[in-house]
């Protein structure tokens, strides 16, 4: 058998388990709350598979590790360890009991209505719920990028090829999502996410083995120099580039904080007990999974190079850069023997799916629970599932026409995402959970720093528009250690700038009504229940 058909034997196996647990689910599904929250019974193995599916894709696999490991060598692992330190582990326990309790008292399913609701402000709902839903089709579309360029190399499927890969994917997580909802993705997680754990660890070993281990590989990153010609830095601890490297950490550890599809999560959880559990499982999940990601791109140099060099693979350059998209998936070729490449396959497949299943169901429930109900009448719950499934497949659509265009990367669209998201929702969401005096115009302020940032540097510098060459030249010649031109540094920015904004602006702006805040708060003085 070659490994072209034991591969697609593999993805037969996969897309059957995947479609029969949508269909299983879907008899469990009866109710919008058991679409989008699972009834809120969740536990905390399939909630912490979930955050970290979610969290972790092709994204990461192929588009950051490719380029961070390219530009950071082995430091770039110190991304996945902010991963699963901030990103992971605190917000567990500093978020997730108190927004499973208020956003259940105040009745909240989404995180458009729990503005809504904690802020006393239907307008708030109305303007997170379109930036939800237009914000998040850059980053699905970067899923759908890394996952053609892998099958691209795989099954080298011609100049059309990676297209219709993407529609597919696109079918696939539409049917398990619309038959089974928050139930379907928690469960294909689960499953997703073991696939993920011994992918991850199959990929690093055989990685570093290549290249006669650790200490040798390291070896030999030192001698190769890195974008600024300097040699002994892409081995080191902390790389060429400390400053703009924590920049990364911030924009993919912080920022699921306040992203709507993460913390999500939270609103389903069963218990106290699967928070606690939980905690520890998913950091362990981001540890293994984004950390061997990141530490496994750390020697793409040894693996790729943008000349013509004996044993390593050629990366084109464009406008002078590499094409980072296409490293790891180089790597992976180079590294691993053909008959594991079916392996490698379902763990990007799996990683992606997951991680599409949760911004598609967040996506589609927001614009129906958050836009469409409150503005129909007799929109019983019947009308809303059927609404929502609508939506999945609109969202889908739209997210497949941005992908099939090949000019951005898959770093510039997760970064513009996430940096829009969670710079507009971090400071509100997180202020709004602690603090009674977060105001209402405190939360307007964040979502327009969050998108005026976002938007600025897209118009600025992410599309290269003519009329700004200029600048963009001008910012260049300033050779400032911060890379302003970077959307990755914009979208960190934009995350500290809401935590800053919304307590000055809460200052000296009313909260809302009395009433409102302390219904809110008095559900903190509630327990969970402690026992599954």
């Amino acid at each position: 058998m070659t490994s072209k058909a034991a591969t697609f034997i593999i993805l037969f196996i996969y897309v059957a388990v995947m479609v029969s647990i949508g269909i299983y689910t879907s008899r469990k599904t009866k109710s919008t709350n058991d679409f989008i929250l699972g009834g809120r019974s969740v536990g905390s193995w399939l909630t912490a598979f979930s955050y970290g599916t979610t969290y972790f894709s092709a994204v990461v696999f192929i588009g950051y590790a490719g380029q961070f490991g390219w530009s950071y060598g082995i430091s770039a692992s110190w991304i996945g360890i902010g991963n699963a330190i901030i990103g992971s582990l605190i917000p567990f326990f500093l978020i997730g009991k108190r927004t499973r309790l208020m956003t259940n008292h105040i009745g909240a399913k989404t995180m458009p209505e729990y503005f809504e609701k904690r802020f006393d402000s239907n307008s708030l709902k109305t303007a997170s719920a379109l930036i939800v839903f237009v914000f998040l089709i850059p980053y699905t579309a970067s899923v759908y990028n890394g996952l053609s360029r892998l099958f691209g190399m795989v099954f080298d499927l011609g100049e059309n090829g990676p297209t219709i890969i993407i529609i597919l994917m696109a079918v696939l997580s539409a049917i398990y999502v619309t038959l089974g909802g928050y139930k379907a993705t928690a469960l294909n997680d689960f499953f997703q996410g073991i696939i993920m754990l011994i992918g991850i660890a199959t990929v690093v070993g055989l990685t570093v083995a290549k290249k006669d281990g650790f200490s040798a590989a390291t070896a030999a990153l030192d001698l190769i120099p890195d974008d600024k010609g300097n040699t002994g830095t892409l081995g080191s601890l902390f790389g060429p580039d400390p400053l703009n490297l924590l920049g990364v950490v911030i924009l993919t550890s912080l920022g699921t904080w306040g992203l709507p599809q993460m913390v999500q999560k939270f609103y389903a959880i069963k218990n106290a007990e699967a928070i606690r559990k939980g905690a520890i499982i998913s950091t362990f999940f981001a540890v293994v999974v984004a950390g061997g990601s990141y530490f496994m791109g750390g020697f793409v140099r040894l693996y790729c190079s943008t000349e013509n060099v004996e044993g390593k693979a050629f990366i084109e350059t464009v406008n002078g850069k590499p094409v980072y998209d296409t490293m790891v998936p180089a790597l992976i070729h180079e590294a691993l023997p053909n008959i594991l490449i079916g392996l490698i396959v379902v763990l990007v497949l799996s990683a992606s799916l997951s991680t599409l299943s949760s911004l598609v169901l967040t996506s589609s429930t927001t614009l129906t629970n958050d836009l469409i109900k409150p503005r129909v009448k007799n929109f019983d719950d019947k009308k809303q599932m059927l609404t929502t499934r609508i939506f999945i497949a609109v969202f889908l659509v739209i997210s497949v026409i941005i992908a099939s265009n090949k000019n951005a990367s898959i770093s510039t669209l997760m970064s513009y995402s996430w940096g829009a998201l969670s710079g507009a929702f971090l400071g509100p969401f997180l202020y709004g959970l602690f603090m009674k005096k977060a105001s209402s115009a405190a939360c307007w302020a964040s979502f327009a720093t969050g998108i005026g940032i976002t938007v600025a540097h897209m118009i600025l510098f992410g599309f290269g528009f003519d009329a700004f060459s200029g600048l963009r030249q001008s910012v260049i010649d300033l050779k400032l250690p911060i890379n302003l031109l970077s959307p990755i540094n914009a979208g960190a920015f934009s995350m500290i700038v809401s935590l800053i904004i919304v307590p000055i602006v809460s200052s000296f702006t009313k909260a809302p009504d009395n009433k409102v805040v302390e219904n809110a708060f008095s559900s903190l003085s509630n327990s969970l229940p402690s026992e599954d």
